[in-house]
């Protein structure tokens, strides 16, 4: 690590504040500052260097600070034991550094620019607009098992909750459930019953109700037939037209997205939507799909929709934890790519490292710290989407660990 970062500390000033001022990414100066690692073009090392000194000059730094900004730090074991790079002590177990202002979780948007791709030999980017067919979902044993539930829910019915934080997959697997009843012939509707701007409340926006429900599934299984004005004669119209349905082989199921934002009165009225039948038949399958806020609403504790969850299955996404060199090779494969030509093997790890989050919980009166996965699919993309483009910027053959840790502490 060089004394250039604690030049900028002694004049207040931080690493994003320099990027700014070289017009180069914070991935870059971090790769400077950490490994001494210096972009190919920009005017060289050397130039670079002037327009550092220059820039600490402006801000207040004495001659022997500018002048020791370029050195090795001296005290390197203690300044590695601080620093979040490929080997580190603190990345040596399970338990992650916490976020600082030059860290965040990796959730803004990345894609692989044109440089990189030709850079890597790439012929379209493996992360974006890739989900074409059935083959390019990525299944470790926990995606599989929910895929499954899906289809065994939609074909035989039932009540389904599928889980998972932001960007775990959940939007693929739903797309990946209509791509599988359009193609293998099943005889299902599907129902996507949404409104613009969801919400749980008024007050935060437009919750779905009941009532729009019941008019998605009648619009979807009967187009064109009118709605009845009134409620009641709509939920029998939605009843008979149903029953209609099965009578001739059709099989019905109610997909809602973003279902964490679910108001508590129409979590309640699932109940009904589920209990409709013919005969023994049950008539909808219902399939919930959100993030974790999803699991707290669905909760046994909470009395007001215990009915309903006594009902409802619940699987979870889990992060990829042990699967993202797997996961990684799935996506590279898919676009003729060899993983190993693009991606040192230290990265992998660093990136498990990375995308860990301390969390604190009050557990009976006492604070625990734990740590907590972000190995979601699309965190992985975007934080690999970044360290590719910067790759380029620096001229590294691979990206490697520090790139990765350089990268996630500049986003």
């Amino acid at each position: 690590m060089l004394n250039l970062k604690a030049a900028l500390i002694s004049v207040k000033r931080k690493q994003s504040d320099l990027a700014r001022h070289l017009k180069v990414s914070g991935a870059t100066v971090n790769l400077i500052i950490n490994l001494d690692r210096w972009p190919k073009g920009l005017g060289g090392k050397e130039l670079l260097q002037e327009r550092i000194a220059k820039f600490l000059r402006a801000n207040g730094a004495d001659e022997a600070t500018v002048a020791a900004a370029f050195n090795e730090a001296p005290d390197t074991s203690r300044a590695n034991a601080m620093c979040p790079m490929a080997g580190c002590p603190a990345h040596s177990g399970p338990q992650a550094h916490s976020k600082t202002e030059d860290e965040n979780m990796l959730l803004r948007k990345h894609t692989i620019n044109r440089a990189a791709r030709a850079h890597f030999k790439i012929p379209r980017d493996p992360f974006t607009g890739e989900m074409e067919t059935e083959a390019d979902v990525f299944l470790s044993d926990d995606i599989r098992y929910v895929r499954a539930s899906m289809r065994q829910t939609a074909k035989h019915g039932g009540m389904l909750a599928v889980i998972a934080e932001s960007g775990g997959g959940k939007s693929t697997l739903r797309h990946d459930l209509n791509e599988w009843i359009n193609t293998s012939g099943e005889p299902i509707t599907v129902i996507e019953p949404y409104v613009l701007g969801m919400a749980s409340s008024e007050r935060k926006g437009r919750p779905l109700k009941a009532e729009d429900i019941t008019g998605a599934v009648i619009r979807a299984v009967s187009p064109g037939t009118s709605l009845r004005a009134a409620t009641s004669q709509r939920s029998g119209q939605m009843h008979d037209i149903l029953k209609a349905s099965a009578q001739i082989g059709r099989k019905h199921v109610v997909i809602i997205e973003e279902a964490h934002d679910l108001a508590t009165p129409t979590l309640k009225h699932l109940k009904r939507f589920y209990e409709l039948q013919d005969g023994f038949k049950k008539l909808l399958a219902i399939i919930l799909i959100g993030q974790t806020e999803l699991e707290l609403k669905l909760s046994e504790r909470n009395p007001e929709v215990r009915e309903v969850v006594q009902r409802c299955e619940m699987v979870k996404l889990p992060p990829l934890d042990n699967h993202v060199e797997a996961y990684l090779r799935h996506k590279f494969t898919r676009v003729d790519v060899d993983l190993d030509a693009v991606m040192a093997p230290d990265a992998i790890e660093e990136i498990r490292n990375r995308l860990q989050q301390a969390v604190t919980e009050n557990t009976r009166g006492s604070r625990v710290v734990r740590s907590q996965s972000l190995c979601h699919p699309l965190a992985i993309n975007n934080l690999v989407s970044a360290a590719m483009n910067e790759a380029v910027t620096i001229g590294a053959a691979k990206v490697t660990a520090g790139l990765i840790s350089a990268v996630a502490r500049a986003e």
